[in-house]
């Protein structure tokens, strides 16, 4: 990819007498457009988080024309970010937060041209990073898939049967477990009917393992169901 070198250099030096307000502004705008992010930063000094964003783009901006360099770096850094929790889907929510900084701190400096440069600019340094992440199925997956991939039908059947009596409590216990142990999750419901969602969760796992012995039903089902999630 040719990155517009020159567009980037200019427009962040535009920044930089506003760089403090700039990293805070950045935050801001996250977590206003995104907050479902905010509960990933709840024990961060985010003193010390703004500054270490600067940091970073600083470095990147003062390393493009040394692509070996940059690559090195971003992909360190990629790998840094596993410890902290970030995932591939988190990637588009930082990019679309800093290119609304930019466009609020340069005014009529934002040109499409200086948009497309730093689109294409922070597309090269996500893939990097995610490079130095190494994500794979197999390391964000609940569980290493077992050699046999037939499904154990009828113990799946017998303990959805033994919980049953209990769906209500269940549902409801999934719920706290879910907000207490991924409090980043907890937004996503902020609008939430919750009683009308966890009777949908249950009638959604009773339509499961119901269709486990028909597999071109349950097919059929779920990908409906994902489809419907996407609007959610």
């Amino acid at each position: 990819m040719s990155l517009k070198f020159d567009l980037i250099e200019q427009s962040f030096e535009q920044v930089k007498p506003k760089a403090d307000a700039f990293v805070h502004s950045f935050y801001d705008n996250l977590f206003t457009d995104y907050p479902a992010a905010q509960p990933l930063f709840e024990h961060t000094d985010m003193a010390k988080q703004e500054q270490m964003l600067l940091s970073n783009l600083v470095m990147a901006v003062e390393n493009l024309r040394q692509p070996d360099v940059l690559s090195e770096i971003l992909q360190g850094l990629g790998a840094r970010h596993v410890k902290y929790g970030a995932l591939p889907e988190h990637y588009p929510l930082v990019g679309n937060s800093l290119l609304k900084t930019f466009e609020q701190y340069l005014g009529i400096g934002w040109t499409d041209e200086v948009k497309q440069a730093w689109v294409e600019a922070y597309n090269a340094i996500a893939t990097l990073m995610l490079e130095g992440a190494e994500y794979t199925p197999e390391e964000i997956a609940l569980e290493k898939p077992a050699q046999d991939s037939g499904l154990a039908v009828a113990l799946l059947e017998e303990s959805f049967e033994q919980v049953k009596p209990q769906a209500n409590a269940f549902v409801n216990s999934f719920y706290d477990n879910l907000f207490t142990d991924y409090p980043a999750a907890k937004p996503l419901f902020e609008h939430t009917n919750m009683a009308k969602q966890k009777q949908m969760l249950l009638g959604a796992l009773v339509m499961v393992v119901e269709n486990l012995r028909k597999p071109e039903v349950l097919s059929e089902a779920l990908k409906g169901l994902g489809a419907r999630h996407v609007k959610y």
